[in-house]
């Protein structure tokens, strides 16, 4: 199950309280402590292709987007 199906899955519970803390009994995702999974893109929520260095916390293609506005410059 992914992330975006564990937030869908509390949105439709929310109606039916009970049923709801039954699930999140047994079917909440782990908290983490270390891992991929914990560095997320700032501005689109990816875990992959994550650029931490300068503490900028985007992923590639965000970075792409947004490099210029922040001061990088492409050199070729």
């Amino acid at each position: 199950m992914t992330a975006s199906d564990f937030r869908k899955m509390i949105k439709q519970l929310k109606v039916k309280p009970a049923i709801l803390n039954r699930y999140m009994k047994f079917n909440a995702p782990k908290e983490r402590s270390c891992g991929f999974s914990l560095q997320k893109c700032k501005r689109c929520g990816r875990v992959k292709a994550h650029i931490s260095k300068y503490d900028l916390h985007f992923c590639r293609q965000c970075f792409r987007e947004i490099a210029s506005k922040i001061g990088f410059k492409k050199y070729s």
